[in-house]
């Protein structure tokens, strides 16, 4: 198929053409045209405090000055190592506004993470938190890198003014003890930032935005490098694709513009995810953006966020599988209001059905489940934003002007039938220019298929006979019993299904008589018991012999990732160094 021809499916949304067009602009144009026609709506909303669009495009401009002032050019990297804080947009812009390739870093790294990520691209410049951890942190990570210009962000004038007077005064805003000579602040910079030097000529096609850091769950970081265009395509597609109903029982309609909808900003931003689907697409469509620095606040963890929602109102939220099983498990979920939500995307991993059940069950909203990864912007499918075409289970079809191929394993050369599994391959204007410096890695993961240049995910799922695409598990992640496959999300999903479990996650351990058992460790829901024979039990009654669990641990967590991904790959490796 090609990607203007339409998907081969009688469930294609009505209404949603299968091609886009008019994304050929630089990133920051996003903003640019947001400020332009909505100046006065809010933007960013953080504790109680807003940020209009002008005022954001402003501060943009003022910090493409200030970088042009200290000798960033076109195409030098400059490194952002914050949480979501309202800094992180105009930052982001005004880099790119500066010619400069933007470069997300994970606020939780420790120095040595951040060193290597900071020397592997080369940076430039790096703006991180006045705070008593981060700030230390990047002193020490800059140590041997190119790194000459330090940008401190503090969040007191980003409060409202009695909130800042008295954080303050009680000593309740985060700061640094101490800070290094030569090092500057953000507010200053701002203040002092001259007009910013015409903005150097942008090829969205070839010209990188984006540096954004992959892999490391599986090896050694590698930064997938996003053209402007790559970017811009993927808000095209999401805006193209999601239809909602704005009333009960009216027809759906694209995303309404100009301050209608409010994003949930509790994905990070640092991530590709979170990026796009929250505070890029709030961008694109004149939307406010709640910032949520620290969505696990409050006691029990995630109620803070619970307080935002009611307080704030907001419709959209982007969020991963494990973020909708803390709402629905949370003990005081009942007393908070979270009506005002209209739709929910989940990615990053995949959803079990019953978690959506239960979420849609407990919320009222409705969530539509996609797929995508860094390297393509990320959103490659999606389910259609309705009841009716929605498939649980499934993550829909590959988005407007983008293809799916389902290729064989061994070569990742041969497509195959439908029903079929194999690694799922992707093309369209979203995919990456490439990764960092690693033409060898490059190699590996693109073919050439009747002329398309397709990416190899290393996913494995198929299409079915109505054309809807299901992720079957991460190549890396399939565990052979016996000379069968077992696909672990296979496993976990009919684990979900038990009253008692909250978060499962399943891998493989080696076993001297069939090469590898099927080991699940166990999060229950607060409250809960649960003995290892009555899960074996439910398993023996919903799943085939070489498919159950021969070994169950019991944890009061399982490990999960800063974006709230499972890491199969930390419980493997424990289980590996032990006796099952």
């Amino acid at each position: 198929m090609s990607p203007t021809s339409g998907w081969p499916t009688p469930h294609w949304p009505e209404g949603v053409p299968h091609t886009i067009s008019g994304f050929e602009k630089p990133l920051f144009a996003v903003l640019d045209e947001s400020a332009r026609e909505f100046p006065d709506k809010a933007y960013t909303v953080f504790s109680g405090a807003s940020r209009t669009f002008a005022q954001v495009k402003t501060t943009a401009d003022r910090i493409a000055g200030f970088l042009a002032s200290r000798g960033v050019k076109k195409g030098d990297r400059v490194a952002v190592f914050l949480p979501n804080l309202p800094h992180y947009p105009p930052i982001y812009f005004g880099i790119l506004k500066a010619g400069g390739v933007c470069v997300t870093c994970n606020p939780l790294y420790t120095a040595k993470e951040l060193n290597y990520q900071l020397k592997d691209c080369g940076a430039k410049a790096v703006f991180c938190m006045d705070h008593p951890q981060f700030y230390p942190t990047t002193v020490k990570a800059i140590e041997g890198t190119e790194v000459e210009t330090v940008v401190i962000c503090g969040v007191k004038s980003y409060l409202p003014k009695l909130k800042g007077i008295l954080g303050g005064l009680l000593g309740k805003i985060p700061k640094a003890a101490a800070y290094e000579a030569g090092h500057l602040f953000f507010d200053e910079v701002v203040a002092a930032a001259k007009a910013p030097p015409p903005l150097p000529a942008v090829d969205p096609l070839r010209d990188i935005a984006l540096i954004v850091y992959t892999g490391g769950t599986t090896g050694v970081p590698k930064g997938a490098c996003l053209t402007h265009s790559n970017l811009t395509a993927n808000l095209t597609a999401i805006d193209t694709w999601m239809r909602l109903e704005h009333e009960p029982g009216a027809a759906p309609e694209r995303q309404r513009r100009g301050g209608f909808h409010t994003y949930l900003g509790v994905l990070p931003w640092y991530h590709i995810f979170g990026m796009t689907c929250a505070m890029l697409s709030a961008c694109a469509s004149g939307s406010r953006l709640i910032c949520v620095p620290d969505p696990r606040a409050g006691k029990p963890p995630f109620t803070e966020v619970l307080k935002i929602v009611q307080g704030e109102r907001p419709t959209l939220m982007p969020a991963v599988p494990t973020l909708f099983m803390a709402f629905t498990n949370h003990a005081q979920l009942a007393q908070y209001d979270l009506s005002s939500f209209m739709g929910c995307f989940s990615g990053g991993a995949p959803l079990p059905p019953e978690v959506c059940r239960r979420f849609e069950e407990k919320t009222g909203a409705i969530i539509f489940e996609g797929y995508g990864l860094s390297e393509t912007s990320p959103v490659a499918a999606a389910n259609p934003t309705n009841t009716r075409q929605r498939r649980i289970g499934s993550v829909g079809f590959p988005v407007p002007a983008t293809d799916i191929k389902i290729l064989d394993l061994e070569s990742g050369q041969q497509e195959l039938p439908k029903g079929e599994d194999g690694e799922i391959a992707v093309s369209g204007p979203q995919v990456m220019k490439g990764y960092w410096g690693r033409p060898e890695e490059d190699e590996k993961v693109f073919r050439t298929i009747g002329g398309q240049r397709f990416f190899l995910t290393g996913d494995i799922g198929h299409i079915d006979a109505e054309g809807y695409v299901l992720i079957t598990d991460r190549k890396k992640d399939m565990i052979l019993v016996g000379g069968f496959n077992v696909y672990p999300r296979d496993v976990e999903d009919i684990l979900y299904q038990h009253p008692k479990i909250a978060i499962v996650a399943v891998v493989g351990v080696p076993d001297p008589k069939s090469g590898e058992a099927v080991k699940a460790f166990i999060q229950l829901k607060p409250g809960e018991t649960a003995t290892v024979e009555e899960i074996q039990a439910f398993c023996k009654e919903n799943m085939t012999g070489y498919k159950r669990p021969r070994f169950i641990e019991f944890r009061d967590a399982l490990p999960v990732s800063n974006v709230g991904k499972v890491l199969r790959r930390v419980l493997r490796d424990e289980a590996r160094a032990k006796k099952p």
